[in-house]
């Protein structure tokens, strides 16, 4: 057996790397369509037009293929048959029974028939199964027994020896890959011993993280025919996830967005966890040694649940917009540390049941949170509601086979690692749709900003008008004040220097014009000239006629004094009837 059928399935994924851009854009522009419309009249339209029906169904198809196909081989009904319905089990509380004790009465009695059960749930008992096998015909490579569990942590296979004993087979998680198993395959496989009549074979399974043991008979050339077609299975899967993860860490380090950082650690979590899963990862990675704790499935499962929350949060803004979801899905967060902290101590039921109760309530958080931003209008949360609703019936089938409510078979055991891979595609898609969002968001936001900016220039230049014309105005009642101002002060002036009867000089106007004109006449040696009239009988003519007449007279004397000087020259009134 090479590993050439993963390398395969691995390069067809792979080589599509290149265009995974342009196949995110059609296939997100195809979901959005079929969500954004209403639903075709006839159902059957949507598996024929929409690229996520037609890759469902392939996918599907394909796992379906590679599950089922190895009952229907020709070399005979036995290769590929499940053995669960004639195998019996006996509980072992304390974990102290030894095979031989198995072959007493007393124990042998205690073994119930299985009826077909292949899982018994989180126990922390030691299960013992008893399995007798009829001898068939030889086939080329001989006959083979799997336990078709990957991650069971201790397996132990009892086959009769030549001294009538039992040889013991250790395998499990807790012993490396090649000690394990007979031949270098995914899950525990052993080699039947050839010879004649019936076989009776002991299995002894413990693992408080939950009891899976679906056991197969095959032929050596059916069982490498089956194994070659999981592996291209698988390897289409880890291409795939691959692909997405480095496409999305190349985005992660041009735009630097914690979403894709979050992305990218749950796409890688989620390859490792399917590599766990499928047992590929003990096989290839870490054969060497037994699988560390901070590598079995319950580790890997609460990695990822951490790894989901926090991308979610992240996705659709959940600190923002819904913080109820986010306080919740932070408690979350905390019971899966607290699940590897159970597991690094080697608690394992403990952490298998927290681990299973917050799977369980982390879902409807999530997708409360979900329905709530896409009733607040993210076309992100529709699509991360289509990925989630895959994990939440992928999660729900795991738990329900990790308690024995489901019955473990190859075909739900492929779900889990499908839905993974469909999860990592529609979380990358929701991411793309993300970037529309933020995009439009932005050329909303640019939009408002120039539509503040322009009010605000607008009200500017309203406010710089309106103060221009508060200015002018006010510059305006300034000047007509200062005006004003010194119209009152030249009249207060002239009334100071003026005789408001005649209009002509009072004594204080003649003092001032007499001081300038002496000064004037000393220093150009001129002369000068005083005229002092005072009217006689001017009594008589207020006393007889009244003061206007007097007034008449005082003005008409000095409107005919100012005709008898020259411009130059000062005439005044020095009070009553006298002028100067």
């Amino acid at each position: 057996m090479s590993n050439s059928d993963v390398f395969t399935g691995y390069c067809l994924s792979s080589a599509g790397l290149a265009n995974c851009h342009h196949f995110a854009t059609f296939f997100l522009y195809s979901i959005h369509r079929h969500l954004t419309r209403p639903p075709p009249e006839a159902p059957g339209r949507f598996i024929v037009r929409h690229p996520l029906a037609q890759f469902a169904v392939v996918f599907l198809l394909l796992a379906s293929a590679a599950s089922n196909a190895a009952p229907g081989l020709p070399t005979g009904p036995a290769s590929g048959a499940w053995l669960n319905g004639s195998l019996d089990l006996l509980e072992d509380p304390d974990g102290n029974l030894a095979v031989e004790d198995l072959e007493q009465a007393e124990q042998a009695g205690r073994f119930v028939a299985a009826a077909g059960r292949t899982s018994v749930g989180l126990s922390r008992s030691a299960w013992w199964l008893r399995l007798d096998l009829p001898r068939r015909e030889a086939v080329s490579g001989g006959w083979w027994l799997e336990v078709a569990s990957a991650s069971l942590h201790d397996l132990r296979l009892y086959l009769p020896d030549e001294r009538g004993g039992f040889r013991e087979h250790r395998s499990g998680e807790a012993v490396p890959f090649a000690e394990g198993r007979d031949h270098a395959y995914r899950h525990p496989l052993f080699r039947i011993p050839p010879g004649d009549g019936p076989l009776r074979v002991y299995l002894r399974s413990y693992d408080p993280g939950g009891n899976a043991f679906p056991l197969r008979l095959w032929s050596h050339d059916e069982l490498l025919e089956y194994r070659s077609q999981g592996n291209l299975l698988f390897g289409m899967a880890y291409g795939l996830i691959l692909a997405l993860l480095l496409y999305n860490l190349f985005l992660f380090t041009s735009l630097r967005d914690r979403a894709y950082f979050w992305y990218v650690l749950t796409a890688a979590s989620a390859l490792v966890l399917t590599l766990n899963i499928s047992g590929h990862g003990f096989e290839y990675f870490w054969p060497e040694r037994a699988v560390p704790w901070w590598l079995d499935r319950l580790a890997l499962l609460a990695i990822w649940g951490i790894c989901v929350i926090r991308f979610s949060q992240n996705l659709l803004q959940s600190r923002q917009h819904a913080r109820w979801a986010h306080h919740l899905l932070n408690a979350c967060c905390l019971l899966f540390l607290a699940c590897l902290a159970f597991n690094a101590a080697g608690w394992r039921w403990q952490a298998a049941g927290v681990l299973a109760l917050t799977l369980l309530a982390n879902l409807p958080i999530a997708i409360g949170l979900a329905v709530q931003r896409w009733r607040q209008g993210s076309a992100t949360a529709r699509l991360y509601l289509v990925g989630f609703g895959l994990v939440l019936g992928s999660v729900s089938l795991g738990v329900m086979r990790a308690t024995a409510l489901v019955q473990p078979t190859s075909a739900n055991a492929m779900v889990f690692p499908l839905a993974l891979t469909l999860e990592a595609l529609l979380f990358s898609l929701a991411l793309a749709s993300r970037i529309q969002d933020l995009k439009q968001e932005r050329a909303l936001a640019l939009d408002q900003a120039d539509q503040e900016k322009n009010a605000r220039l607008a009200l500017l230049h309203s406010a710089q008008r309106d103060l221009a014309r508060a200015v002018e105005v006010r510059t305006n009642e300034l000047s007509e004040a200062n005006r004003q101002l010194q119209m009152r002060e030249a009249q207060l002036q002239y009334a100071a220097h003026h005789d408001p009867l005649t209009g002509l000089g009072n004594r204080r106007h003649l003092m001032e014009f007499a001081e300038s004109a002496l000064d004037d006449a000393r220093r150009h040696g001129n002369s000068m000239a005083l005229l002092l009239i005072d009217l006689d009988h001017f009594k008589p003519i207020n006393d007889t006629h009244g003061h206007d007449a007097g007034d008449f007279v005082l003005q008409n004397v000095a409107q005919r004094l100012r005709h008898c000087v020259r411009t130059e020259d000062c005439v005044a009134r020095l009070g009553g009837d006298e002028f100067a």
